[in-house]
């Protein structure tokens, strides 16, 4: 949030309120505060994981599962209608978007966000062939679209060759290619490009360190985004998604050799000096 604050830009913080369940609902107004205090959105995030830790505090009795796909609908009703109550007694703001934990929704999980009344979902990830998501979009449905009586917003990608998309995240593509991108859906008239991160991306993999070559990016990112004409920053409540008017704009980037090379040195040589020790 420094970095983005220094660069007058805004983010949307997915945060997962489960862990209460083991640790109480003060451990999810640690998190959430400081996101509300410096004008940051709240969403809601889901890991259904937590649920095998939970104990009699399951609020689905003995029901577990690893992801909201494994659930029926009126169990994912019940899933998604606790966590948002726990988010919004830790402080946040009534979520009106959602992401599953690890991509892993169905269309029920659409259908379940639509009887509780939230708007979004941002589950579908067409940059990753392998994503636990099973939503019944293909890749090519890049931009907003109606789905299953919610609004999905999709996660961003980039050609990276042949048939080959890759997802817009901060680990995953170097600054030049994201930011080759979001001038890329600028120029094709996108409503909205979606980037994602994780906290503990700016660590080593064994969460020990700082990585350095991560937080460089991220840092060229928000500048790159602050200095680009067209483009704003914001969040579901003040940019909410609208559905794309114009089949052109689902148009992914194309490849480029040398930005792709360049990020696989970079990569490299974080898995180098950060990867496991």
């Amino acid at each position: 949030m420094d970095v983005l604050d220094h660069h007058g830009l805004k983010a949307v913080f997915f945060v997962d309120p489960m862990p209460e369940l083991i640790w109480g609902v003060a451990a999810i107004e640690d998190v959430v505060r400081p996101i509300v205090a410096r004008g940051h959105d709240v969403q809601l995030h889901l890991h259904t994981e937590w649920l095998s830790l939970a104990g009699s505090r399951n609020p689905l009795g003995e029901r577990v599962g690893n992801n909201m796909r494994d659930f029926t609908v009126d169990e994912q009703c019940a899933l998604l209608d606790y966590a948002k109550n726990v988010l919004v007694s830790a402080g946040a703001p009534e979520p009106v978007a959602f992401r599953a934990g690890s991509y892993g929704a169905n269309d029920d999980t659409l259908r379940s966000l639509s009887m509780l009344g939230m708007r979004y979902d941002s589950s579908h990830c067409p940059g990753i062939a392998s994503s636990l998501c099973d939503i019944g979009l293909s890749s090519d449905i890049q931009a907003p679209v109606e789905h299953c009586g919610v609004i999905e917003v999709p996660i961003g990608c980039i050609s990276d060759g042949v048939n080959r998309l890759r997802h817009a995240q901060v680990t995953a593509l170097s600054s030049a290619e994201m930011l080759s991108a979001l001038r890329h859906a600028r120029d094709k008239g996108m409503d909205c490009f979606t980037m994602v991160s994780h906290s503990f991306e700016l660590m080593s993999r064994d969460r020990s360190r700082i990585n350095k070559i991560v937080r460089r990016r991220f840092e060229k990112i928000c500048a790159g985004l602050a200095q680009m004409s067209g483009v704003e920053t914001g969040g579901y409540i003040s940019h909410p998604p609208r559905v794309a008017s114009r089949r052109e704009s689902i148009a992914v980037p194309p490849a480029s050799s040398l930005r792709k090379g360049l990020r696989i040195v970079e990569q490299g040589v974080a898995n180098l000096f950060y990867g496991y020790r």
